[in-house]
C-alpha cells in the first residue's frame, strides 16, 4: 500500500530521514517508536504528504504521494490545531463539512465512547479530554490509513486505556491500517501487529510482535532496549 524508497528529508544540513525505505502493507496496526528527534514526526508527515522530501520516493498505491492523499488518509498531529471557540459539537460538524468519508453519527458515538461532553467548548477541556476529542474526530473518519502522532503523549493510563479501547472498537483491522508514534510501547503493545524502530533518522528495526516474542523471547519494550544497546542487531532485523 505504502512504499518509501531511500527517502531523505533534510531541515538545513541535518538530515531528519536518512535513507528511510520501507513497505507498509493494508490492514495492521504499526507502532512506530524510538528516541525524541529520531524522525518519527518526519516520517509521518512525509507518509501523509504534508512534507517533501529531498531525494527518495514515497508512493501509495503506485502513485507518488501529494497532499490528495488526504482523501484516503487521516492525520492526528501531536499539537492541538482546533479553534478554541469551538464546541465539541461544533468540531465535528466541521469536520463533517471537510471531510467527505467523516461519519457524524461514528464521531457522535466515539465521543460518548471516550466520555468528552458535546456541549463543552474546546478551550475548557482539559488536555486528556482534547485528547480524546482528537482521537474521536480522526477516527469517525472511514480512511483507509490512520496516522497518530503521539496519541498517548502526556495522558493519565485512564485516558489512554479509554483510548486505546477506542482504537480496537472503531476500526477494522481487516481493512484500515493505523500508524502510531508513541512512547508508551508497553501500553500498546497488545494492539500491535507490527513495530518500526527510529534512530538518528533511520529505521534500525522492522519486526511483526509475534516474532518478537517467538523468535526472541521477550517482550516488544525488552526488544527495543537490547536493540539499542546493540543497533548492529538491529540492522540485521530491518525488512
Amino acid at each position: 500500500m505504502i512504499e518509501l524508497n531511500h527517502v531523505v528529508k533534510k531541515y538545513g544540513a541535518k538530515r531528519a530521514l536518512n535513507g528511510v525505505t520501507l513497505s507498509i502493507p493494508p490492514g495492521k496496526v504499526i507502532g512506530l517508536v524510538g528516541e525524541n528527534g529520531s524522525g518519527k514526526s518526519t516520517l509521518l508527515k512525509v507518509i501523509a504528504g504534508l512534507s517533501s522530501i529531498n531525494t527518495g520516493s514515497v508512493t501509495y498505491e503506485g502513485a507518488q504521494v501529494t497532499r490528495k492523499i488526504a482523501k484516503d488518509l487521516a492525520y492526528m498531529s501531536d499539537t492541538d490545531l482546533f479553534y478554541p471557540y469551538f464546541t465539541v459539537r461544533e468540531l465535528m460538524e466541521y469536520y463533517d463539512s471537510q471531510f467527505a468519508d467523516f461519519d457524524l453519527i461514528k464521531a457522535k458515538e466515539l465521543a460518548d465512547f471516550l466520555k468528552v461532553p458535546h456541549d463543552a467548548r474546546m478551550k475548557s477541556l482539559s488536555k486528556g479530554n482534547r485528547g480524546r476529542v482528537k482521537i474521536a474526530v480522526t477516527l469517525a473518519r472511514e480512511a483507509k490509513i490512520y496516522l497518530l502522532d503521539e496519541p498517548f503523549s502526556g495522558l493519565d493510563p485512564m485516558v489512554r486505556d479509554d483510548i486505546a479501547k477506542g482504537l480496537i472498537r472503531f476500526t477494522n483491522p481487516e481493512t484500515q491500517t493505523v500508524i502510531m508514534s508513541t512512547h508508551e510501547i508497553r501500553e500498546v503493545e497488545p494492539l500491535l501487529d507490527e513495530i518500526i524502530v527510529m534512530r538518528g533518522g533511520q529505521i534500525i528495526a522492522h519486526e511483526a510482535v509475534d516474532e518478537i516474542r517467538d523468535l526472541h523471547g521477550m517482550d516488544a519494550t525488552s526488544w527495543m532496549v537490547s536493540l539499542f544497546r546493540n543497533p548492529q542487531q538491529g540492522k540485521e532485523m530491518v525488512k
